[in-house]
């Protein structure tokens, strides 16, 4: 199974893929990206004179059904490809979807 760790990609071939992004996006034309910004939904750093203590980052204050959609959303395109792949090979184009 794949890991994500330090800004690596471990594949189960042993294949490492070294990544500048912090995550790995798909697009709606289900194209995959590294994604740089964790700006929808994050964990912050808040330092105080104290201690550290980490929190939630919500900045459009999405609900807990909105994010959950936005997951199913990701996991639908994830599914798609995966469908495309096995329908289509992985060198036909046809495993992306036109954007209009």
């Amino acid at each position: 199974m794949a890991d994500f760790k330090r800004k690596t990609l471990s594949l189960s071939t042993g294949k490492q893929i070294k990544l500048f992004g912090d995550s790995i996006a798909i697009s709606k034309a289900l194209e995959l990206a590294e994604a740089y910004a964790p700006n929808i939904l994050s964990a912050s750093l808040n330092n105080t004179e104290e201690k550290a203590t980490r929190a939630v980052c919500n900045p459009y204050r999405l609900t807990e059904p909105e994010i959950l959609e936005l997951a199913d959303y990701n996991i639908r395109l994830w599914m798609e490809l995966k469908d495309n792949i096995r329908k289509h090979g992985l060198e036909s184009p046809k495993i992306f979807k036109q954007e209009s």
